[in-house]
This record gives C-alpha cells, structure tokens and sequence, in this order.
C-alpha cells in the first residue's frame, strides 16, 4: 500500500482572499516578516498496491478531474514515504 499526497494551490495570478486575511493577522499576532501567505488543500490518497508510474498517472488524472479546478489552480502530486 502506498500514500500519494495532491497539493492543490490557486495559480500565482489568482487572488487569494483567504491567504490574505491570514497574511494581514499574523502581525496582530506578533509574526512579524511575513511577506505572502497562499493558502491551498492537500489531498492524500491511498492506494492498493505500489506508486508505479501507472498508479501516478491515475492519480494525475483524478486531480485534473476532481480535485483540482484546473482554469484557477495548480496541483502538484508526490509519493509520501
């Protein structure tokens, strides 16, 4: 059995209210330095059987499906050890 962790993150040009909101109260929270905050879902999928390329490339095609919405976001996938 392996895990395979989908990271989903709007793309660089897309506004993003709620990193924003996070990035304007670290301050008031005394964290300093900040300079950007994107705020993002990870997904972790666990498959039967070993990460091969075959099982990555199912897992690809359900981020481009479901997971992501690809006209706003970027997904990138990884095996987890």
């Amino acid at each position: 059995m392996a895990r395979v962790v989908v990271d989903v993150m709007l793309k660089p040009e897309i506004l993003d209210p709620q990193g924003q909101a996070v990035q304007r109260a670290l301050p008031r929270l005394g964290f300093d330095g900040v300079v950007d905050v994107r705020q993002g879902k990870r997904f972790e999928v666990e498959l039967d059987g070993p990460a091969d390329e075959a099982a990555l490339a199912r897992v690809r095609e359900m981020a481009e499906k479901l997971l992501a919405n690809t006209v706003i976001e970027e997904f990138d996938v990884r095996v987890e050890a």
